[in-house]
């Protein structure tokens, strides 16, 4: 894993939109279509942000997948992911994209698992831009994450840390207005993306973030398996870096 520590979140998530857009180029360069993965959550608005912004980039052959929505959450609703990849990037990029596959939580989760499996299972992912939660978890693959999952995409129950992640980033009034469950593209699916662009700032993950790249490969602390990915870049705010020996 290779490590890049930013003095503040805005140069973290700066650098990884450049890091990412230049593989997306070279993806570009060499197929008629790229795909990648866009991550939610506060962690990456800096990231998308700077992304939108990157030039020389065909977004009409670009191909979006998304990690992850809560079930049972109408896209109307201010948390929903959906609304928030819309909004923050979808709508805002200079041309659409060839396509955007986004997670409906709203029906039938195991049928809308399948849906995405099919689509993500004939393509490779070129960049996967995802973050690490306070839990470490990867997309909403709370301790003890399956490293074994098989499919692309499942239904997950959401722990209490997870929970309580959301509602103290203010996308719910109240703990137990967050859902309790949620479908999420699983770990061997994010892992086999070519490139992955991890974006992590807030001394509130800086726990989560030593485990992930100083402790053992564990299910206990999901992150932890980006260790074994052969190039995910891990792009740092100082605060998220604290704990790092």
């Amino acid at each position: 894993m290779n490590l890049h520590i930013y003095p503040t979140p805005v140069l973290s998530g700066s650098a990884a939109a450049a890091a990412g857009a230049q593989s997306l180029r070279e993806a570009l360069a060499n197929h008629p279509l790229a795909h990648i993965i866009v991550a939610t959550g506060a962690s990456q608005f800096e990231m998308l942000s700077r992304l939108i912004e990157e030039p020389d980039l065909a977004w009409s052959r670009v191909v979006i997948f998304h990690l992850d929505e809560y079930l049972g959450l109408p896209i109307t609703h201010p948390a929903s992911f959906r609304k928030y990849l819309w909004e923050r990037f979808v709508s805002r990029l200079p041309q659409p994209p060839h396509a955007f596959h986004a997670i409906n939580g709203e029906g039938d989760a195991a049928a809308e698992c399948g849906r995405l499996g099919e689509l993500i299972g004939s393509v490779t992912i070129d960049v996967a831009f995802i973050g690490i939660g306070e839990n470490a978890h990867l997309a909403f693959n709370d301790p003890p994450a399956d490293f074994a999952a098989t499919g692309a995409y499942h239904v997950v129950t959401l722990d209490e840390a997870c929970r309580a992640q959301q509602f103290g980033e203010g996308w719910f009034p109240s703990l137990d207005a967050v859902p309790t469950q949620a479908i999420s593209m699983t770990i061997p699916e994010i892992l086999r993306s070519r490139r992955i662009i991890c974006t992590v700032p807030d001394a509130r993950k800086a726990a989560a973030v030593k485990g992930s790249v100083e402790g053992p490969i564990t299910p206990e602390v999901p992150g932890s398996i980006l260790q074994r990915h052969p190039a995910t870049d891990l792009f740092l705010d100082e605060a998220a870096a604290g704990l790092l020996k």
